[in-house]
């Protein structure tokens, strides 16, 4: 199959303190790939890699966004049309673990409200000098409504699993939405069919949608758009890009 033949493209970033293995991550899923000199990440680099789920082709964009505080201003604009993250710790150092928070509320505050996020415990094959319990993260995970799981880039533990599994409930969730939004939420867009996926209201909170751009290909192109609960306009933003 032709690297830019595709069913679905979804954009998923990888956050977290620096040094906690986001880069290795990348480059093991994407090219099965691990990295002892790993350097920190400048700004924001991506990769991409396809798989297929229920006969589907899933093409996916992750973006390894820097963890240094400098690069804040940076990265942040990258969360914009994403629809997956990963939310990485360093299983061996406990304060990756507890920047997780600030890193949730700022991801958050920068992405759509309906992104998939999966917390990842990295580095697990550093058994003796872990630092975070497993039961500790799978509660915070609970809490604040994360799947969880823990990976090691270098012996590639799960890292196949944690994609596919974020990639695939991505999938499932935009393609309940499209089965119950039917065919009264289409709309004709040039060539394009366009398929609108709303959430439930909320008066104080910006919405999100979905939405996917059929081209005459049978391409499907994940697009994002917000309305304001003020304004009640709509503003798209692409988040794919042929590579």
């Amino acid at each position: 199959m032709a690297n830019d033949e595709y069913d679905f493209l979804f954009k998923v970033v990888l956050i977290g303190d620096s040094g906690v293995g986001k880069s290795n991550l990348l480059s093991r899923f994407t090219r099965n790939e691990f990295n002892l000199d790993s350097k920190s990440t400048i700004g924001v680099e991506f990769a991409t890699r396809s798989i297929q789920v229920d006969s589907k082709t899933i093409k996916s964009q992750i973006w390894d966004t820097a963890g240094q505080e400098r690069y804040r201003a940076i990265t942040s604009a990258y969360y914009r049309g994403a629809v997956g993250a990963l939310l990485v710790y360093d299983v061996s150092k406990h304060q990756t673990y507890e920047n997780v928070t600030r890193w949730l509320k700022e991801l958050r505050d920068h992405a759509d409200s309906n992104i998939v996020i999966m917390l990842v415990g990295n580095k697990s094959d550093l058994r003796h000098l872990r630092a975070v319990p497993t039961e500790e993260a799978k509660q915070f995970a609970s809490e604040n409504n994360l799947s969880f799981i823990e990976t090691s880039a270098l012996d590639a533990s799960n890292v196949e699993l944690a994609f596919q599994n974020i990639l695939t409930e991505i999938f499932r969730i935009v393609s309940s939405k499209a089965l119950e939004s039917g065919d009264s939420s289409a709309n004709q867009l040039g060539d394009r069919k366009v398929v609108e996926i709303t959430k439930t209201p909320d008066s104080e909170k910006k919405q999100g949608f979905f939405y996917y751009m059929y081209t005459p290909t049978g391409h499907a192109d994940i697009k994002t758009a917000f309305l304001s609960s003020s304004s009640r306009s709509k503003a798209i933003l692409t988040i794919d890009r042929k590579l």
